[in-house]
């Protein structure tokens, strides 16, 4: 037996994750523990989980993997400093100190860090690093169902990366294109987060939820003077404009001058009919980027099959464009695209290409990216009884009748089962569901439950022998990661007055007959739901549609604004208490909410940040 041990810290959604001969045991991101979204620390608690559900020390872990390189990453950074001299001085004496005092040290600083979890760890021959983008190669390609793919990572930055094309083929991966920083269709993407008043590293999907709201009229704008985009989807960034290369922010004042406009503060500025526009404009240039990108490919490498990775693989709109578009026959993307997925792509670089490990194809490597911790219902009832929870003990069968009738009433439904999901989506692990065919649901969800900005859309969960009788796709899109268009047959028309409406005011026009998962350009995030990976949540979908004809639910994940994704049964309950969620469901125990003692209501709105 070999085992590893893959990490990702220090920069961005710190995690862990674990193979036993070459099989992905258990993965999980350090947020879900601290309840600190995007928690950047060393990720002890994912390491202690992972070690636990392998039933493993540290010391019996033969190889331990660290996702990047910190001295590519160290000279990346010194020779930016250098070339944009003197620019960026305040930013280089802030940031070096802790690199020359820790960061520079990284494999003694983890070391250090490892020992905690056991002293009998005394080998550092054991730990190795991974190239940044090498790992979300590998974290794309070899969980995916294919022999061989083109695989595209796409993100901010890794050491100098920040957008890399590679080819797989059975166990072997090697790299073949590269752009380097600052060029970086990521930071692009980040730079307008930043400039329409939303968090850098955790708006950008409220970016993408926003676009559909404006319309694309700064296109030219952005593509004469911000990106030079070459027609094989390769590009060149406009330095002038940005100041993330060295600077405390994202864009100059240049960039403010050429839109006529200062950054949006969100805590003073509500969001206009101009930051919709600029969202749309932004939205549709990544979209172009994309395709141009995956046509080229296709044509220089002839491989029908696509791999995605990086942050920018999260924007499912452009992902969806891309399948839309028909460049390839088979997409398929690593649901823990971002740097938490880091520490299962090193893990498997490790496996495959330094190890020489033969890799055995399957359709189901990532196990519905269900890789989290679990809690036996003797577990779950402990805890609630300990938290004075009001909860009746029913058996399957009789639970999921009573769920669906729940939904199927227009009840807000917190749903726990089985192993927390790995990556930032909620695929029916922990989710929050609700009826799509209501027009009040979106709404409500985000003001009362979520406590987040009307706007924002909510997923469809489908069956997946149904999702091309109600959208136009017909394939998997397990991880919520693709974007299609809800059938014709579905939609409401607008009448003449209300294609006159701008921005918010479409949100509360019934546009299909399921508005409550319908954007306002009439699409949806898909995911299917497969009985092989979540048969509970499966037969929740199908009991659902016996009653009403319909084989969709909203699925939203279970947390609130600025909140990670629940953990435990005690998360859970805290958070059905904090708001105006009608119904919890955890194991087989079901909560009502009226049926619970009102003194212990949270003040749960203002407990997280808005991110």
């Amino acid at each position: 037996m070999i085992s590893i041990l893959g990490i990702s810290a220090f920069y961005h959604d710190s995690a862990a994750a674990i193979l036993v001969d070459g099989k992905i045991i258990a993965a999980a991101q350090e947020e879900r523990f601290t309840r600190k979204k995007h928690d950047s620390n060393y990720p002890y608690n994912a390491v202690e989980f992972v070690l636990k559900f392998a039933k493993l020390k540290l010391s019996e872990i033969d190889h331990i993997v660290f996702y990047e390189k910190p001295f590519l990453k160290f000279e990346r950074l010194l020779e930016t400093y250098v070339a944009f001299a003197p620019r960026g001085f305040k930013q280089f004496t802030k940031s070096m100190p802790s690199w020359l005092r820790e960061k520079l040290f990284q494999k003694n600083m983890l070391f250090k860090f490892l020992q905690e979890h056991d002293k009998e760890f005394v080998d550092e021959k054991k730990i190795f690093f991974s190239e940044h983008h090498l790992s979300h190669a590998a974290s794309a390609f070899f969980p995916s169902p294919f022999k061989d793919a083109i695989i595209l990572t796409a993100d901010g930055v890794g050491e100098w990366a920040t957008t890399t094309v590679a080819i797989g083929n059975r166990e072997n991966l090697s790299i073949k294109k590269e752009i380097h920083f600052p060029h970086s269709l990521g930071l692009l993407y980040s730079a307008f987060t930043f400039y329409t008043g939303f968090k850098v590293n955790s708006g950008e999907y409220k970016l993408m939820g926003l676009a559909p709201y404006g319309e694309p009229q700064y296109v030219d704008l952005i593509k004469d003077n911000l990106i030079d985009i070459k027609q094989d989807g390769s590009f060149k960034l406009e330095q002038e404009f940005f100041d993330y290369a060295t600077g405390l922010k994202m864009t100059s004042g240049k960039f403010d001058k050429l839109f006529n406009q200062k950054p949006r503060d969100s805590k003073k500025e509500k969001l206009t009919q101009f930051h919709m526009d600029i969202a749309a404009s932004i939205q549709k240039v990544t979209e172009e980027v994309m395709i141009k990108m995956a046509t080229s490919l296709r044509t220089e490498f002839n491989i029908k099959n696509l791999c995605l990775a990086g942050g920018v693989a999260l924007n499912c709109v452009a992902n969806g464009k891309i399948l839309e578009k028909k460049i390839f026959d088979n997409i398929w993307i690593q649901p823990a695209a971002g740097d938490a997925g880091g520490s299962l792509g090193a893990a498997l670089a490790l496996w495959h290409l330094e190890l020489k490990q033969e890799r055995k194809i399957s359709n189901n490597d990532m196990k519905g990216s269900y890789l989290g911790p679990n809690f036996s219902q003797n577990e779950i009832e402990n805890e609630l009884k300990t938290l004075n929870a009001n909860f009746e003990l029913l058996e399957e069968k009789e639970l999921i009748n009573k769920t669906a009738e729940a939904l199927k009433n227009g009840d807000a439904v917190g749903w726990f089962q089985g192993r927390m999901e790995f990556g930032p989506r909620a695929l029916g692990g922990r989710s929050i569901l609700g009826d799509p065919r209501s027009p009040t649901m979106q709404k409500n969800l985000n003001l009362k439950v979520k406590f987040r900005e009307s706007f924002r859309p909510f997923a469809p969960s489908v069956l997946r022998e149904d999702v091309d009788k109600w959208f136009n796709i017909n394939q998997d899109s397990p991880y919520m990661l693709l974007v299609a268009e809800v059938l014709e047959d579905k939609k409401i028309k607008m009448s003449d007055e209300e294609k006159k409406l701008f921005g918010i005011d479409k949100l509360n026009i019934k546009r299909s007959d399921i508005p409550a998962v319908t954007h306002v350009d009439y699409s949806a995030r898909i995911q299917t739901v497969h009985n092989e990976t979540n048969p509970k949540y499966y037969s929740l979908i199908k009991k659902f549609k016996e009653m009403t004809n319909c084989p969709v639910l909203i699925n939203t994940s279970f947390n609130v604004r600025g909140e990670p994704i629940v953990n435990t049964p005690s998360d859970a309950f805290n958070c059905f208490m904090g708001t105006e969620m009608d119904k919890l469901v955890i194991g087989n125990c079901f909560l009502d909410k009226k049926k619970q003692n009102k003194n212990f209501k949270k003040d749960y709105k203002n407990q997280f940040e808005l991110d």
